[in-house]
C-alpha cells in the first residue's frame, strides 16, 4: 500500500507542537458543553471486492476503485451490482461525536438533537448518562470506508425541517434555555444537512442570548459537506452567522473541500491557494472570528491577528476515518477551554483526530497528551 502524502515537520509545526505540549494541564478543565442540534444513526460498511468463501471476502480498499467500476459499467451500459458488509451501527452527527469525543476526554456534554421520538436506543444506550433532548427523527447514513475517503449515502430524518420555530416548539425556549445558560461552549452542526440552520442562528441571538445570565462564551459550527445547498441558500446564510458572530465568537470548522465552497460563497471564482490562504478568505467571506481548515496533511486556523498552520501525522493503516473532522473540532473545542489558541490548538484538534483516526475510537485524556508528545516522532 502507497504511504499517504505527508506534509513536512517544519520549523512553525514544531515551534506550535511544543506549545502546546507546554500549555496543556495534566488534567481537564472544570467546564460545561452543549451540542445541537442533529442526529444521525450510522451504518458503517465495507465494499466487498472478492467474495472467497461465505465468511471470508477481500474488501475494496480505495474510493477511487470503486469509481473505476461504476464508470466501466456505465462504458458497457451495465447496471453496477456491489456486495457491502455492515461492520457497526452507531450514533452519528456532530452531537454524537462531539458528545462521545469530549464524554471521553472527560466532560458531561448536554445534548440536543434529532434522536428519535422515542429515543432510539442507540442513543439511549451510549449516551443514557448525558442530559439529552430529542428535536424529531434521526438521519441515517450508510458510511462506506475506505482507506483514502468514503462514501455517506443519508435517508434524510427531521433535520430538513428543523428551523427556529420548530425547535422552540419542540424543547421551548425556557427549556433550550436551561440547555444553554452556563455552557462554556455552544457546538452547532451541521448546516448542509439543516438547511435552515440560519434561522436558528438569528433565533440564539435575538431571543435566547437575552435570556441568558451565562452565555457561552464561544460558538463552534461544523457546515459539514456545503456543498450540498444551493448558492442562494448558502449566500442567504451569510448575513445571520455574521450577526450570530456579533453576539458570541463564532469558530467554524470544515475540510479543505467545505472551505473551498465557503472561501468563495459570492461568486465562481476558483483559487488554489494554500490551506492557510483559503482559511483567511473563508473567515473573511463568512464574517466569523477564527475559521479552521483542515485536511489529511495539514490544517489551519485563520484568526482576528494570525493565520497559524500545523502538518498532520498520517497513517498508512487508518482503523475509522468517518467522523475524524468532528475529533478534530472536539480537540479545538478542547484547546478553547484550556485556552490554547491558534497552532497549539491546531495541533491538540490534530492529536485528537489522530488518535481516533488509528484506533476507532476518541482518545481518553491521557492517551491525548501521549500523542501530543509523539507528535513530532510520527512523521518519521
Amino acid at each position: 500500500m502507497t504511504q499517504p502524502q505527508t506534509d513536512a515537520f517544519d520549523e512553525e509545526t514544531a515551534a506550535h507542537v511544543t506549545a502546546c505540549r507546554d500549555a496543556v494541564p495534566t488534567t481537564p478543565p472544570n467546564a460545561e458543553l452543549t451540542f445541537g442540534f442533529d442526529g444521525f444513526i450510522d451504518n458503517v460498511r465495507e465494499l466487498v471486492d472478492v467474495r472467497h468463501d461465505a465468511e471470508n471476502y477481500t474488501p475494496m480498499r480505495e474510493l477511487g476503485a470503486f469509481g473505476d467500476r461504476i464508470r466501466r459499467s456505465a462504458d458497457a451500459d451495465s447496471s453496477v451490482s456491489t456486495e457491502w458488509h455492515r461492520s457497526g451501527r452507531r450514533a452519528g452527527g456532530h452531537v454524537a461525536h462531539l458528545s462521545r469525543a469530549t464524554g471521553t476526554v472527560g466532560f458531561d456534554p448536554t445534548m440536543l438533537g434529532t434522536f428519535g421520538i422515542p429515543s432510539d436506543p442507540v442513543f439511549d444506550d451510549e449516551f443514557e448518562q448525558y442530559e439529552r433532548y430529542t428535536l424529531g427523527e434521526p438521519t441515517i447514513t450508510d458510511a462506506v470506508e475506505f482507506d483514502d475517503g468514503k462514501l455517506l449515502l443519508q435517508e434524510t430524518g427531521s433535520q430538513r425541517r428543523l428551523n427556529w420555530e420548530r425547535l422552540c416548539d419542540r424543547v421551548g425556549i425556557e427549556t433550550l434555555a436551561d440547555a444553554v445558560d452556563g455552557a462554556t461552549v455552544l457546538g452547532i452542526g451541521y448546516w448542509a444537512n439543516i438547511p435552515e440552520l440560519p434561522t436558528i442562528w438569528n433565533g440564539l441571538a435575538t431571543e435566547l442570548w437575552p435570556l441568558l445570565s451565562e452565555p457561552p462564551e464561544s460558538v463552534f459550527l461544523d457546515p459539514a459537506d456545503i456543498r450540498q445547498l444551493s448558492t442562494e441558500r448558502l449566500r442567504s446564510g451569510l448575513e445571520p452567522l455574521a450577526e450570530l458572530d456579533d453576539t458570541v465568537p463564532v469558530t467554524v470548522s470544515a475540510n479543505r473541500a467545505e472551505t473551498a465552497v465557503l472561501a468563495r460563497p459570492r461568486s465562481t471564482e476558483r483559487h488554489d491557494g494554500t490551506l492557510r490562504d483559503a482559511a483567511e478568505r473563508a473567515r473573511d467571506a463568512l464574517g466569523v472570528t477564527r475559521y479552521a481548515a483542515h485536511s489529511s496533511s495539514a490544517s489551519a486556523l485563520a484568526g482576528p491577528e494570525t493565520t497559524a498552520r500545523v502538518a498532520v501525522p498520517q497513517t498508512d493503516d487508518p482503523v475509522l476515518t468517518t467522523s475524524a473532522g468532528d475529533h478534530f473540532t472536539a480537540g479545538l473545542v478542547l484547546a478553547h477551554l484550556i485556552g490554547i489558541t491558534n497552532g497549539p490548538s491546531l495541533v491538540l484538534g490534530n492529536a485528537l483526530a489522530g488518535h481516533f483516526v488509528r484506533n476507532g475510537a476518541p482518545p481518553t485524556y491521557e492517551e491525548l497528551l501521549t500523542f501530543v508528545d509523539r507528535y513530532a516522532t510520527l512523521f518519521d
